[in-house]
Parts: C-alpha cells; structure tokens; sequence
C-alpha cells in the first residue's frame, strides 16, 4: 500500500493477549459451520499474514477443538506462548447471522492468563480477555506495566451478553484505556457503552473523552462508512469505506486492528520508547495509511465467510 514502507531495523514482535475459541457460525436457515476465533486470535493470526513476527498468550485445552487452533496458529506463523494450552476445555462462541450476514453472539468461556515473557516490542490485548475476570485483571496489570516504555493497543469488542452491569464495564474499559496508546472500537460498542444511539458528532465526542485518558490515536470505525479518528494533535479525522459484498461480517473488526497496528508497524511508530515517542508526534499523513490499511483489511475479510484476515499481497 503506497504510503507505508517498512522502517530498518526490522520491529521488534508484538505480543497479543487474550482469548482463543472456537467460532460455531449458524447461518440464517440454521446451518451450521466452526471456525477458530477470539478477537486476539485473529488480531494475532491478521499481523502474522501481514508478514509481522507476533505471539500470543491465551487459554484453549489440549482437545479437539484446541488442536484445531494450535495448528490455525502454527499456519499462520504465530507463536504460542508456552502454558496457553492448559485450559480444561477450550471456549466456544456461538454467532447467530441474521439475512444481512451481522452477528449477534452467545459464549462459553473460560479465561486465565498464562505466564507472560518479557515484552519484546508492541503489546495489544482486547474484548472479553481483557476485562473478564480471573484473567483480566492481570491483563490491566500487563498493560499498566508495558506502558511504562513500550506502546500498547486496545480494542474494547464489548460483549454485551457477558457484561450485563454497563456502568461496571464502562468502568473498567476505561481503566484500560487510559493505559493504551492506540485504542480502537466500533460505533456498536460506543453506542453500548454510552446506552444510547449516538450520532457521528456524539461518537466523535466519545472519543475526545478517550483520547484525555491518555491515548494519542483513537479511531472508531463506522462498518461500511470508514472510520473517524482522533490524532495525536486532537484532530478529527473521517476516512471513507470501502464497497463491498458482505457475506459475513465475523472478524471484521479484529482484520481492522490487525491492519491499523501492521500500518503502525511499519511506520515505525509501534515497540519500545523510541517508537513511543514517535507515535506521540505524528501527523494526520503518516497515521491515515494505517487507518485506511484497516479498512482495506476489514473490507477482504467481510467478503469472505468467518475471521479470514487478508496477506499482505491480498491488499
């Protein structure tokens, strides 16, 4: 993608944590299919298959189900970091498609935090792994402390279903937030989050409140409208969709983070203090390639049936 060149020396990994499942997609007529998923998993599995070295601490038992993501992980290249296949089952997540291919989703998930190695470069983590409890908590105290000198990422991919109280999980969102310096969320999680319908100036509001947490880029993106964002200099910015023939749109969000943070990437504006700093300077013309890199990946993988995340020759 013209704009986005690959800095020497080459970006240290990123490491995601966070849930790994299995994905039971049953289709409007009530078909059935499975497919490996977890918004961390994917996230992880999109920057491998955009050519990044990424690892992933997550939580899946040594069955059926768990060989099954052990080896969609080893196909995409991602590392596993070692005790993340001690669970004693591995989670499921039912996504129910309604005629327009959305999902709504139903869960059976366990989450706990295997031991983390030093952090080598970049750390992201989100949605139900990041705030559900045992496991969340320790995924605050990872974040909190990589923060300190090396960048980190958040995507909030509220569920609902697993989070009734919403002022507990506007809460503790929040907490991770003002952590992370790169925070994305879709208009449905705001909209959630806030109780309410929001229009795009309210969503544009939501985000300014997020970026005074402490994230310098906070993007939030509009499904087939693109995406707005705030930038290091508190600027709006509103970058177009893409046209394409949705057949479903599980993992659209997750190919969007994986093609934002792989834009980063090679801007070299993810990793340790020295890219830190750089992420905090940048300008609307080196951060919206990143953005429309996301899209781009979003756009693939909605085209396509389950969390199929685009290479970097797919785009």
């Amino acid at each position: 993608m013209p704009g986005l060149r690959r800095r020497s020396p080459a970006p240290a990994p990123t490491l995601v944590i966070g849930e790994s499942l299995v994905d039971v997609v049953v289709g409007p007529v009530g078909d059935h299919a499975e497919h490996v998923g977890g918004s961390p998993l994917n996230v992880a599995v999109g920057l491998a298959r955009l050519g990044h070295p990424v690892s992933l601490a997550t939580h899946f038992a040594c069955d059926g189900r768990g060989a099954v993501i052990g080896e969609h992980l080893a196909d995409a290249g991602v590392l596993l970091t070692p005790g993340s296949d001690n669970a004693l089952d591995t989670s499921t997540a039912t996504a129910t498609l309604d005629a327009a291919g959305s999902a709504s989703y139903s869960f059976d998930i366990a989450w706990r935090v295997p031991e983390l190695p030093d952090l080598p470069g970049h750390l992201h983590t989100g949605s139900i792994g990041a705030v559900m409890r045992p496991g969340g908590v320790d995924v605050l105290s990872a974040m909190t402390g990589a923060a300190r000198g090396h960048t980190v990422s958040y995507d909030p991919n509220v569920r609902p279903d697993l989070f009734p109280d919403r002022e507990l999980a506007v809460a503790e969102v929040e907490r991770r937030v003002a952590v992370s310096d790169v925070v994305k969320a879709s208009d449905e999680d705001l909209q959630w989050l806030a109780g309410r319908s929001l229009d795009d100036d309210e969503l544009a509001e939501q985000l300014r409140s997020w970026a005074d947490l402490g994230p310098v880029l906070v993007v939030c993106t509009l499904g087939p409208r693109g995406a707005l964002a705030i930038l290091p200099s508190g600027r709006l910015i509103a970058v177009p969709g893409r046209t394409v023939e949705v057949v479903d749109t599980v993992g659209a969000g997750d190919a969007f983070m994986s093609g934002l943070l792989s834009g980063l990437i090679d801007a070299g504006l993810l990793g340790g203090a020295d890219a830190k700093a750089r992420l905090h300077k940048s300008r609307g013309r080196v951060l919206t390639p990143a953005i429309e890199r996301g899209i781009d990946a979003s756009a693939y993988t909605v085209a396509r049936a389950g969390a199929q995340p685009p290479s970097r020759a797919d785009l």
